[in-house]
């Protein structure tokens, strides 16, 4: 991979296909965000009515990529959809703990918004 100004170059496919869902397999920072956001958007644009991501494979995260996190679930639920977090690493949880926010990434559904 080839680094340009400064920003990590992700991998061609950022997103592992599992049996259940979809495996994250990069780290959610600032510089990672950006690039991130349409590949997620397009896996919940493609998912019937419910997608699981598992986190094991994030590396690293800070602020930026929990609110990604937040937008995908926020996005997911206006288009009638349900976003399932599995298995957050440690750091990422600690990090949403310490915001407030970790009921969102602990694996427990939340219902979908429709209309």
């Amino acid at each position: 991979m080839v680094q340009v100004s400064g920003e990590p170059d992700l991998p061609d496919s950022p997103f592992a296909a599992t049996e259940c869902g979809y495996r994250l397999q990069v780290p959610l920072l600032f510089a990672t965000v950006p690039k991130l956001r349409p590949r997620g958007l397009a896996l919940i644009a493609e998912a019937h009515e419910q997608m699981q991501l598992d986190l094991s494979g994030v590396s690293a995260a800070d602020s930026a990529g929990l609110a990604l996190l937040i937008d995908w679930l926020a996005c997911a639920r206006s288009a009638g959809k349900r976003l399932i977090y599995l298995r957050a690493p440690p750091a990422l949880m600690a990090l949403a703990r310490l915001s407030d926010v970790a009921p969102l990434l602990d694996g427990s559904p939340l219902p979908a918004q429709n209309g």
